[in-house]
């Protein structure tokens, strides 16, 4: 027998077991009322699994953001206004680098094709760890700029309009975090909703 001839019959018989497979697996599932209600089950039980361990992520991103912001605030800030500037440039350029190295949306929405993005391996094992860190580090870096900036208020404008939606969403965390940071109408401390302008 050529060997042709056996890795085609192989193949066959590997194939028609599948489909049997598939065909029986239909028919107890149409026709098992018991195998019908352990697969809706079982369904359900993914679900809340997958819903449980996004909570707890999500609790633990914003222990992280808490912790880093602390951390920022006992590192202090420079006081001199030459050393805000220097500050200022370095936490932007930091920021910003974190991003185009990240698989985030490009920094500013015209430059993306000027620039693709450094696409890291989604096989790795920690890909998704190392994603977050980096957006985490990437909203610090712009949160510490904001810190010295002499007006927040402008600098969020900026912002909205060049980082990516996802470490915007953590520098929000981080200023929501902070109230000794003064923005004008967007702090907590005035009144209602419409002395902030808010309809």
């Amino acid at each position: 027998m050529q060997t042709s001839t056996l890795v085609i019959a192989s193949a066959g018989t590997v194939l028609t077991g599948l489909l049997a497979y598939a065909v029986y697996f239909d028919h107890k599932r149409q026709t098992d009322p018991e195998f019908r209600k352990s697969l809706k089950k079982n369904n359900r039980r993914m679900a809340r699994a997958v819903k449980e361990e996004a909570e707890a992520q999500g609790a633990m991103e914003r222990e992280t953001i808490k912790q880093v912001v602390q951390q920022a605030k006992d590192e202090g800030f420079p006081a001199d206004l030459e050393e805000k500037e220097a500050y200022f440039m370095t936490q932007v350029a930091k920021g910003e680098s974190l991003c185009a190295e990240g698989m985030f949306p490009a920094m500013t929405r015209h430059s993306q094709s000027l620039h693709p993005p450094i696409i890291k391996p989604t096989w790795w094992p920690f890909a998704d760890q190392s994603r977050d860190a980096d957006k985490i580090e990437a909203a610090l870096s712009f949160y510490k700029a904001l810190k010295v900036y002499p007006q927040p208020k402008d600098l969020i404008s900026i912002y909205d309009k060049t980082v990516p939606k996802e470490v915007l969403e953590i520098l929000a965390e981080m200023v929501a975090m902070d109230a000794g940071l003064k923005l004008g109408s967007f702090t907590a401390e005035g009144g209602s909703a419409e002395s902030h302008g808010v309809e």
